[in-house]
């Protein structure tokens, strides 16, 4: 009978790297407590495991806000709420500038352009205006379009697809057992429900959260394997930038050395996914901590700024995976 090595990263090199079979929730765990000395080697196979399973490409996207703020929900880190007093108030985008937008992410080489609405759900107007819009991108620029419009019935779901939408975000945010710390106006089985839906419709599902909301690290390792049970084509890691007039204004930012365990623990709990550096992480990890992440298992970036917060500008980032001689994924490979 062969031995079961004993050391966290010893099972996952075997079970992970060799086998592609993702950590469960005990063996990612073990990797978000991991001793300080350790995250290197970590994050060093977490690396081989994205190169192994993923490859060498790196995906670059770009996301503007079609209708910001006002939002009816209370996600308590969120400044587009209309229900805090933080300063973001409601505005639509109109067509000429989310097409002007959609060429300007294109000419960073980006391949993804997603459509961001701060609302619960779509309602006919935003679903014509997302209509119009994707039209109109589609006849302007070589990008594919993915959206991000809140929970969906199974006919704008159907909508969407008609349309050419190719990827839909609704992201979980944390796990189940934490959300309702989080969010009250609605349930983590509602989000679930519209996850199921958009991948049931042949879209890719784009799901992922944000870390550092006050969730446990038992609480995190559950979001990894839950993430990992419903099998998204990517997970976006998002770290909490405290915005004012939220009720998580005074959350402190996640430590850059949990922020860095959390990256190779979920690239280990998931090993043929994109996992994509998304907000916050100027603030948790800077530029060196950056790059321990793209050399730690993240294999796409949003570039730019983001709904409401301030990115690194994207030329700063492309040049960044030159450096690193990570190439950008093509347009024509993600068709």
């Amino acid at each position: 009978m062969t031995d079961i090595p004993s050391d966290i990263l010893d099972r996952a090199r075997d079970q992970v790297l060799d086998r592609g079979v993702g950590l469960d929730e005990a063996g990612v765990l073990e990797i978000l407590r991991l001793p300080d000395e350790r995250i290197a080697d970590a994050l060093q196979l977490a690396h081989e495991v994205r190169m192994r399973w993923c490859g060498p490409e790196v995906e670059v996207e770009g996301i503007v806000s079609l209708k910001t703020g006002g939002c009816p929900e209370d996600c308590h880190f969120c400044s587009q709420s209309g229900l805090f007093s933080s300063p973001v108030r409601a505005v639509w985008l109109d067509i000429p500038s989310l097409v002007e937008a959609a060429k300007q992410t294109a000419a960073t080489g980006a391949t993804e352009f997603c459509i961001v609405a701060a609302v619960r759900g779509p309602d006919a107007r935003l679903m014509t205006q997302m209509r119009e819009g994707v039209k109109a991108i589609k006849e302007a620029v070589d990008i594919n379009v993915a959206a991000s419009l809140g929970m969906l019935t199974q006919e704008q779901v159907d909508e969407l697809v008609e349309m050419g939408v190719h990827r839909y975000n609704h992201n979980l945010e944390t796990c189940r057992t934490y959300f309702p710390n989080v969010v009250t106006t609605h349930s983590w089985e509602e989000r679930w429900g519209t996850l199921k839906m958009v991948r049931d419709s042949g879209m890719e599902v784009c799901c992922g959260g944000i870390l550092g909301l006050g969730e446990t690290v038992e609480q995190r390792a559950e979001f990894a394997v839950q993430l990992a049970d419903l099998d998204p084509h990517e997970v976006p890691l998002n770290f909490l930038n405290p915005r004012p007039g939220t009720p998580l204004e005074d959350q402190p930012v996640l430590d850059p050395k949990d922020a860095l365990r959390a990256i190779a623990a979920f690239r280990l709990a998931m090993p043929r996914t994109i996992i994509r550096y998304a907000g916050g992480r100027e603030i948790t990890l800077g530029d060196l901590g950056t790059r321990d992440g793209l050399l730690g298992g993240v294999n796409a970036v949003i570039v730019g700024n983001y709904l409401t917060t301030l990115g690194r500008p994207a030329t700063q980032d492309l040049q960044l995976l030159a450096d690193l001689k990570m190439p950008v994924k093509a347009l024509s490979a993600t068709l």
